[in-house]
């Protein structure tokens, strides 16, 4: 008897257990199924949590363009801790969530679409080649989020998405080529990877030579990661160029000026612009290879403004003396500070709000006053031409004297009225 009514207890006490157990749940969160329709609204509107704001840093950790986007990752974190420090954005901490596109396009499109729709954050601070931008772009469209692009790229291109903090082809090409057939000659070799970007700038090119007395003597491509360069060396040789305008991107650049200085070419014989090496990609090609050649940007570490040299000096104290900044480092920290500027601006993080707030903005970045054109998402920026020098810096041959507005599509220039974007 006594058993039976012990086992009769028992059997009470767990059909109470799990009806206490039912009622505590409705106290609970809901499910993660009940939760999606939520957490995809909150990231369409760049919501944020208590206390903190969430923002996706996605650049090329591993892979052949890490040798670039590594230090622009460090610059955005240092901005981030920069405005941390001061009090953060409406008050809250900002809290970075870093993701590697691995020099891959389709990482890109995946890690976009995670930052937005499962980590919710409120922006993306990305990319490097027109490839990873172009990968991404549909997402961020569909899901309506925001992307700060941090490097110049070949223009055709506007997205409501997208705001763009490196220069466009008005910004830096095309000024580039002009002072090229003014200073150093007529006959240009194009030399780029084989992707949108190179392949599209070097359709502006070629329309800018026909109409502005140049002369194309060669034009070839390789693919991202190319390391032999000796058979296109040889076409160079022969094609005695006045230019090899250079459009790589990634460590190709190492092997192919290694390449060129163990042929015997140096810059004293033939000039090389670059697009796409800057102060960091010196430091991985070395100075004994590059110096003399030139470069075109809108920022040098060089560059003498009273931001670039508190820029400079946080830079080099944070992550040490040794390291350098250069264009898409100072555009992807440019990028962060914009973005704040516009969150404070419109009181919130929600996107359309963020984009209708970051109209006309101006800020002091290192490289000088910069302003966000409404109508295009790109930002003003003075145009510079560089000579690598001995020690590992640019030396400013040339700037345009003010910021130039951005023009994507380049509309004022009557010779790009045929060209159209290659995807």
């Amino acid at each position: 008897m006594k058993k039976r009514l012990f086992y009769q207890f028992s059997l009470l006490l767990v059909a109470l257990t799990l009806v206490l157990a039912g009622c505590g749940s409705k106290n609970e969160p809901v499910s993660t199924k009940e939760e999606t329709p939520k957490a995809t609204e909150a990231a369409n509107t760049g919501a944020s949590t208590e206390g903190e704001i969430k923002v996706g840093i996605l650049h090329s950790q591993s892979g052949t363009m890490a040798i670039s986007e590594v230090s622009v990752i460090d610059a955005e974190l240092m901005a981030i801790d920069e405005i941390n420090a001061a009090g953060g954005v409406m008050g809250k901490k900002i809290v970075p969530v870093i993701e590697d596109g691995a020099s891959d396009w389709p990482t890109f499109a995946e890690k976009a679409r995670k930052l937005i729709s499962e980590d919710k954050v409120a922006t993306v601070f990305g990319g490097w080649t027109s490839a990873s931008r172009k990968a991404m772009k549909p997402v961020f469209e569909e899901l309506n989020g925001l992307l700060w692009y941090p490097v110049q790229y070949e223009g055709l291109e506007s997205s409501p998405n997208i705001f763009y903090t490196g220069a466009t082809t008005n910004q830096q090409i095309v000024p580039s080529v002009t002072w090229l057939l003014e200073n150093r000659g007529k006959k240009f070799y194009l030399l780029g990877s084989d992707y949108v970007f190179p392949r599209t700038a070097n359709l502006v090119i070629k329309e800018q030579l026909k109409a502005e007395g140049g002369e194309l003597v060669g034009e070839e491509y390789t693919p991202l990661g190319h390391t032999d360069y000796s058979t296109l060396i040889s076409k160079i040789k022969e094609a005695k160029p006045d230019v090899v305008y250079n459009t790589l991107n990634g460590d190709s650049n190492v092997a192919f000026f290694k390449q060129l200085k163990d042929a015997g070419i140096t810059a004293k014989d033939i000039t090389t612009l670059s697009v796409s090496v800057a102060e960091e990609e010196i430091r991985g090609i070395g100075v004994d290879v590059l110096e003399g050649h030139l470069a075109a940007w809108n920022y040098y570490q060089t560059t003498d403004t009273p931001a670039n040299k508190t820029f400079v000096e946080n830079y080099k104290k944070k992550y040490g003396a040794e390291r350098v900044t250069a264009d898409p480092i100072e555009a992807g920290y440019t990028a962060v500070y914009l973005w704040a500027a516009a969150v404070e601006k419109a009181g919130s993080t929600e996107v359309d709000k963020v984009k209708e707030a970051a109209k006309e903005l101006e800020w002091d970045a290192p490289e000088g006053k910069v302003k966000i054109d409404g109508a295009t998402q790109h930002i003003y920026k003075t145009v510079r031409i560089g000579e690598v020098q001995a020690d590992g810096q640019f030396k400013e041959m040339w700037n345009s004297g003010e910021a130039v507005k951005p023009d994507p599509y380049l509309k004022g220039y009557d010779w790009a009225a045929s060209i159209q974007p290659t995807e």
